[in-house]
């Protein structure tokens, strides 16, 4: 059915039909007819960051930047929803056009700057979710916050949320908010995620809730910036590192219509990128914190090939707009079938 729904979104504007679709997929889940468009995997439980995710397939944030459909998305199959990012204070992001289908690529390149209706808003809908899974909240900087003061925007955005998520994620790696990539690195990141894990163990402490901390980076690092920035990660004893947000690297779809449009690409281009900085990062890590994959998933293989380099769990947005629910339901299958693989060659070496 999803075929016959993406060719009449795939006629609209590209940020007409996200809010088109949106809207359909909340209603939908209003009025009990999800049903008819999706086919959610079997549980295939995995733990990470403490949670107990029904299955490894997450949907990214970006696509529900205000939780306006939440509780629908939860219900198409996938293990765990993150939405945002969410700002304090609400901003209209990046003049239109700002979003751009690259079709022969299966890409897209966005540079929306993380438009969103603030931070209470958000609260607002997620403290009335009928949706029973795992929630992550993704949380940003105002564009016209200077670096420097960062972390007063992601902690407040912190403190807001806490109630209300399963587990929140600061994103520093949208290409799309002047500055922002600089908190990536050296003593920048340092100082936020030192800000940011005092703020969590203060909320913890006066909520009796410890809700987990991820940081979500770019595929745009030379490798020892890669081995900084996880040599960070642990020092400051985040939860978990979500790898990667979009490129700003288009040379693979510079001879295609918008190839060149500024904003950063996703879609199946990002796939090899981001699988070389999950295996770098897992390399660096060796298992102190668990790795969410994030990049160029569109069926089983590609999402088995993120476990391979060294995720524990994946998530997907651009794979979900071209290929619909029926890409939730491929990538929990194949990677249960690796993991039941992996179990069963345990199981042999154990016996042998």
């Amino acid at each position: 059915m999803y075929s016959y729904l993406r060719k009449a979104l795939f006629a609209l504007d590209p940020e007409r039909a996200h809010n088109v679709s949106l809207d359909a997929i909340g209603a939908a889940e209003r009025l009990g007819l999800l049903s008819l468009f999706a086919d959610p995997p079997a549980d295939d439980p995995v733990e990470v960051m403490g949670l107990t995710l029904p299955n490894p397939v997450g949907l990214a944030a970006g696509l529900d930047k205000n939780a306006q459909a939440f509780n629908g998305l939860g219900h198409l199959g996938f293990g765990f929803v993150e939405v945002g990012t969410v700002t304090p204070r609400p901003q209209p992001g990046n003049p239109q056009p700002r979003i751009f289908r690259l079709e022969e690529a299966e890409a897209i390149i966005n540079r929306m700057g993380f438009n969103n209706l603030g931070v209470d808003y958000l609260v607002g809908r997620v403290s009335r979710r009928r949706y029973g899974g795992v929630l992550g909240i993704n949380v940003g900087k105002n564009f016209d916050t200077p670096v420097e003061r960062a972390a007063e925007d992601y902690c407040h955005c912190m403190e807001k949320v806490y109630p209300y998520a399963d587990y929140i994620t600061a994103n520093v790696s949208s290409p799309n908010t002047q500055g922002l990539r600089d908190l990536q690195f050296g003593e920048n990141l340092n100082s936020l995620l030192d800000a940011l894990k005092s703020k969590q163990a203060q909320l913890a402490r006066e909520g009796d809730r410890y809700v987990p901390l991820a940081v979500k980076i770019a595929p745009d690092m030379e490798p020892e910036e890669i081995a900084q920035v996880a040599a960070a990660l642990r020092n400051y004893g985040i939860d978990g590192v979500i790898a990667t947000n979009t490129t700003i690297d288009k040379s693979s779809v510079s001879n295609l219509p918008h190839g060149e449009e500024q904003g950063g690409l996703s879609g199946r281009p990002l796939a090899s990128r981001s699988n070389e900085v999950i295996r770098r990062l897992a390399d660096e890590l060796q298992g102190a914190l668990p790795i969410i994959g994030v990049g160029g998933i569109f069926d089983g293989e590609s999402a088995v090939e993120k476990i391979r380099a060294g995720a524990t769990a994946v998530q997907i947005y651009t794979g979900f707009i071209y290929r619909g629910p029926a890409v939730i339901r491929e990538a929990a299958e194949a990677i249960a079938l690796l993991r039941r693989q992996g179990e069963g060659n345990r199981q042999a070496q154990d016996a042998g």
